[in-house]
């Protein structure tokens, strides 16, 4: 029995309000109170699948989100490392090379005169 008290999770005085005003506000006339307290049983049943539902929902998103959000931050970290290893290797000659045909070329002019 203990298991099955477990299993069971109490409701929220709030979903019982909202389910008693629900079910007196569709109540009929010559509606017994009986009847009108098992309508409300299913409401608050509804409301309960209804809240368990949405949970599951929002677990789901939650960790659709984690998988997005943490193959994202591996891709970044794998962009970054890449980015690093461009800038070591597009180190270029030209402006020694450029620096090299200048100071000939400045040593051509000083000799011609």
């Amino acid at each position: 029995m203990s298991k099955n008290a477990k299993k069971q999770q109490k409701t929220s005085v709030e979903t019982q309000n909202d389910a008693l005003k629900i079910a007196k506000g569709t109540q009929k006339p010559g509606q017994s109170k009986e009847q009108t307290k098992l309508i409300a049983q299913g409401i608050q049943k509804g409301i309960e699948l209804y809240k368990k539902q949405q949970k599951e929902k929002s677990r789901e998103l939650n960790k659709k989100l984690k998988k997005v959000s943490s193959k994202l931050s591996q891709q970044d970290s794998a962009f970054e490392i890449e980015s690093e290893a461009e800038i070591i290797v597009q180190q270029s000659r030209l402006p020694w090379v450029l620096l090299l045909l200048s100071w000939l070329g400045f040593i051509v002019l000083f000799f011609r005169n």
